[in-house]
């Protein structure tokens, strides 16, 4: 039996190799009777489908019998090649084998074959019931290999899916919170419009009033200079009738008796005080002040209008020089104070500067070298604005506390408060003869103060909302405000009336200065539009936007071809007048308040809410 296996397992083994190699053919081979192994060998006889007779052998059917011979080896090759393409099914035996190798257990597999080859050899094996692995088994295999690899798509569709229903929740989360926050815009929006709509009806109910008040205001101003024509007609009258009754007096046929010279002097004085009376039951003034209207005995008298700047020919000779352009860089820092500076003020011929700030002291800079000269106390909240006295001994001062004061630096202490303002006073300017000072206030007025007579002269009433900058034209009467109302005025200081007003800005006017000939105008306003003026034309020459961030300040060079601009957004500008050119000089760490150049214009100071003064060159 053994060797009926063993005849098997070689059959196999040739037909594996010849579905591999083809067919191999044994040439007669000698076997010795004394060979190791028992195995019967039969001698194979060769084919005598090729072999030749003899007298036959030529080369024609050599090659003819050769190629048959390729062509059975080649039909026998396609068939042995198709055979090993069907699937032989396997014996339990050879599967036990197979597997137990597989499994590496080499012991278990030599005593299953010790054993199945005793059993064979003593014939107690039955062959018959060796029978082929069923396909059911193979085909479990198959379905359970298949199931795992299934369970483990199974498993990661799994974790797909947790993580696709967490990630719904989220987004249904996030899209429920979006709705509400919708619902809630949607609602506030409603409500705006609602709110919006009932402000505009709101609005629409004031109109007629406000019809009328414009109507009363126009009517009382006509009436307003009525009344000042009637007054100074009647004052005129009380002048000549002085002078005709001191011409009476002074004359000889006037000296009569003592009861005429009384009955005279009695007539005078009821008519004097007619006129009085008469004068103070005027419902309006020109400056808006009955005791202006008064004379007082130690009141100054406004110099003439015809006066020549006598520093002309210096400004001249500065305007001739070549400019170079508006090229500064940074000289030094001086940190003046721990809170903000408010303005900046030059000495008259010095270069000397005064600092305000929010800490209620004013003090006194030598620049550049910032040495710390004086400093003055006496506000009770922050300072605004300062303005030095023409000739450089005194210094007037503007804050929260309505009030003006000025200061002599030779006394060291404040000599004179001028209080009449009802709200935070914002700058102040001194008049060229040095006997007036004018100041500006959120009141919407602004006041000329003379010093002699320590009292109000006039009040300038015509801007609508807070007056942010007030100055006097160097050498003349002529005095400039900017208003919150978006306009600039020129005022005749004499009589406290409006002589021009200047429309152009779009946004609240922030200050306004003259350039250093009186003929130009240059003003800034809350987001950041600079403009220049022409005076005597009483139009805009030229518009420059430095914004959005607000201007705070305005300053002529001393030839007048560069101006600087204090701007919101922590830097200087430097505006070419010619080109328009505008260039930052950056330096601050927070807004600049004011700016200002030296007499030479050689250097440019600056000063804001850092508390630091900053010179240029």
């Amino acid at each position: 039996m053994s060797c009926l296996i063993a005849g098997k397992m070689e059959t196999k083994l040739k037909t594996a190799e010849e579905a591999a190699d083809g067919p191999f053919y044994l040439e007669k081979v000698y076997i010795p009777q004394d060979s190791e192994d028992d195995y019967q060998y039969e001698e194979v006889m060769a084919d005598d489908d090729i072999s030749l007779t003899e007298g036959d052998e030529d080369l024609e059917a050599a090659v003819n019998a050769v190629r048959d011979l390729t062509d059975d080896t080649d039909t026998k090759k396609v068939s042995s090649a198709k055979q090993s393409i069907s699937h032989i099914p396997e014996t339990v035996d050879d599967f036990l084998r197979n597997f137990l190798l597989k499994m590496g257990m080499t012991r278990t597999l030599d005593c299953f074959q010790t054993e199945w080859f005793e059993m064979q050899q003593k014939g107690l094996l039955k062959i018959g019931q060796v029978d082929f692995v069923p396909d059911a088994y193979s085909h479990n295999q198959i379905l359970d290999n298949e199931l795992k690899n299934v369970q483990k798509e199974r498993d990661s569709y799994r974790q797909a899916a947790l993580k696709a229903a967490e990630t719904l929740v989220k987004l249904n989360k996030e899209r429920d919170f979006h709705r509400m926050h919708h619902k809630r815009v949607v609602q506030e929006k409603n409500r705006l419009i609602e709110d919006i709509k009932a402000l505009k009806k709101h609005y629409a109910s004031y109109e007629p009033a406000l019809r009328q008040l414009t109507g009363k205001y126009q009517a009382s101003l006509k009436q307003k200079m009525l009344v000042s024509l009637e007054r100074d007609r009647a004052l005129g009258h009380v002048h000549n009738l002085e002078a005709t009754l001191r011409n009476a007096h002074s004359s000889p046929a006037a000296r009569s008796t003592p009861r005429q010279q009384g009955d005279d002097k009695t007539q005078h004085d009821v008519e004097t005080e007619t006129l009085s009376q008469n004068s103070n039951s005027s419902p309006c003034s020109p400056a808006g002040d009955l005791s202006a209207n008064m004379k007082h005995p130690k009141d100054s008298e406004f110099p003439a209008s015809s006066r020549v700047n006598p520093y002309l020919p210096q400004i001249r000779a500065l305007q001739a020089q070549t400019h170079k352009g508006p090229y500064f860089s940074l000289m030094t820092s001086v940190k003046a104070n721990n809170m903000p500076i408010s303005c900046l003020a030059l000495h008259p011929r010095k270069t000397i500067v005064a600092a305000s700030s929010d800490d209620h002291r004013w003090r006194l800079w030598g620049l550049p070298a910032g040495e710390l000269i004086m400093t003055g106390e006496g506000h009770s909240d922050w300072l605004s604005s300062c303005s030095f006295h023409p000739n450089g001994r005194g210094l007037a001062t503007t804050g929260g506390d309505t009030t003006v004061k000025i200061w002599d630096f030779a006394k060291g202490c404040c000599v004179l408060t001028l209080e009449g303002h009802t709200h935070a006073t914002w700058g102040c300017s001194f008049h060229s003869c040095g006997d007036f000072v004018a100041s500006c206030s959120m009141d919407n007025n602004a006041k000329v103060w003379d010093l002699n007579s320590e009292r109000c002269r006039y009040t300038m009433r015509g801007h609508v909302d807070s007056v942010n900058s007030v100055a006097f034209l160097p050498f003349s009467n002529t005095l400039l405000t900017c208003s919150a109302d978006k306009t600039l005025s020129l005022w005749d200081g004499r009589t406290g009336l409006c002589a021009q007003t200047f429309y152009g800005h779009q946004h609240s006017c922030n200050h306004a200065v003259f350039n250093s000939l009186g003929d130009t105008i240059a003003s800034c306003d809350s987001y950041g539009v600079v403009k220049l003026w022409d005076v005597r034309k009483v139009s805009a020459m030229l518009s420059v936007d430095t914004g959005p961030h607000p201007s705070n300040q305005v300053a002529f060079s001393p030839c007048g071809r560069t101006l600087a601009v204090a701007s919101n957004d922590n830097s200087v500008k430097l505006i070419e007048l010619a080109s328009s050119q505008v260039t930052s000089l950056v330096g601050h760490e927070d807004a600049v308040q004011s700016v200002i150049f030296d007499h030479k214009g050689e250097l440019l100071m600056s000063a804001g809410s850092d508390g630091a003064i900053l010179v240029w060159s």
